[in-house]
């Protein structure tokens, strides 16, 4: 009986420690999911502000502008006229990014448009001049249509990539508000169509900085 007795307790005793065990083991286990959650929050906190401070400096430097430019564009003995818009944004003080859609409307059987993205590296003279290399890379397209007054018109397009080194100028009338001229030089190369080369860009434009 006294040994009935002391194995009924030892088995109770036995219970309970594995009962505590397994109790201390949910607390570890919940404890370590909210040191988890709270090393999470932490870190999405972190970045929270990392990007608030990037988005803050950018915003202190100026950092976006919308323009439009008046071109001249010649290679050989092709001269061409044409109008372009642009969007430029600085990523620091000298450095600046600026995207650029330019058109060449129909001229002697032609069209042109071109697609370039330009890095700038910008050098203040003063308070309102500046002046700065660039460099970009794009596409471009060209449109050949011959009409005819008998047969059927003829039209034939194509694209090649473009290559492009120069340097600018531009000159603050206000706060917002400045006026630009740039000389660039692309190099052009289509695929499947005998007008790859080179030609000559003159830009005079205006842009308006937000």
């Amino acid at each position: 009986m006294k040994n009935l007795i002391f194995t009924n307790s030892e088995a109770i005793a036995d219970q309970r420690e594995k009962m505590e065990a397994e109790t201390i083991a949910k607390n570890g286990a919940s404890s370590k999911s909210c040191m988890s959650r709270g090393n999470f929050y932490k870190i999405v906190a972190m970045i929270a502000i990392a990007l608030c401070v990037v988005f803050e400096t950018s915003a202190q430097k100026g950092d976006m502008a919308v323009g439009g430019n008046l071109l001249l564009g010649s290679g050989g003995s092709y001269t061409h006229f044409g109008v372009g818009g642009k969007f430029l944004y600085n990523i620091t003080d000298p450095v600046r990014l600026a995207a650029e859609f330019d058109f060449f409307p129909r001229k002697d059987y032609f069209s042109w448009w071109d697609f370039s993205v330009f890095g700038h590296y910008v050098f203040s003279i003063g308070e309102k001049i500046a002046v700065y290399p660039l460099v970009g890379a794009g596409i471009m397209g060209v449109q050949m249509k011959i009409d005819y007054r008998i047969l059927d018109d003829f039209t034939f397009s194509t694209s090649g990539f473009v290559f492009t080194p120069g340097a600018g100028g531009e000159y603050k009338l206000s706060s917002n508000l400045s006026v630009n001229a740039e000389l660039r030089y692309k190099f052009i190369t289509f695929s499947n169509f005998d007008l790859s080369g080179n030609r000559t860009y003159l830009a005079a434009g205006v842009t308006y900085k937000f």
